[in-house]
């Protein structure tokens, strides 16, 4: 097993774990994208919890940790694409006011696009 550091999740075991959990999230995430666009809406879990897993893979791979896996930025803009073609045909249908709706698109936006830019980046 290696070591380089003190830390939490500086030696061999940590990297594998991080590679689990992070690789979990990549799994669901697309494992919804592939389904049934109805999982999908703002009002079902995977409408919600996509842009979750997608913030937490982002907060993770920040840290910059060995182990951390990450889409691919085409990955990403493939399902910000399909999410963002979901979310814009249902949500009207929940009736929210016009300011949510412009402040819940842009989160949603701005949750894709920094993970992409992550990736592009390198990743973690």
């Amino acid at each position: 097993m290696g070591t380089w550091g003190s830390g939490n999740f500086d030696d061999d075991t940590a990297a594998d774990h991080l590679s689990t959990v992070t690789g979990r999230l990549v799994d669901e995430i697309a494992e919804a994208m592939s389904g049934d666009p109805v999982r999908l809406e703002p009002d079902e879990y995977w409408g919600v919890v996509v842009p979750c897993n997608l913030e937490l893979l982002h907060l993770i791979g920040s840290q910059r940790h060995v182990g951390v896996t990450l889409p691919d930025p085409e990955t990403i803009a493939g399902w910000k694409s399909r999410y963002l073609a979901v979310w814009d045909e249902t949500i009207d249908g929940l009736e929210p006011s016009p300011a949510y709706r412009a402040q819940r698109r842009e989160v949603l936006v701005r949750t894709f696009d920094q993970l992409a830019e992550l990736a592009s980046a390198g990743g973690a």
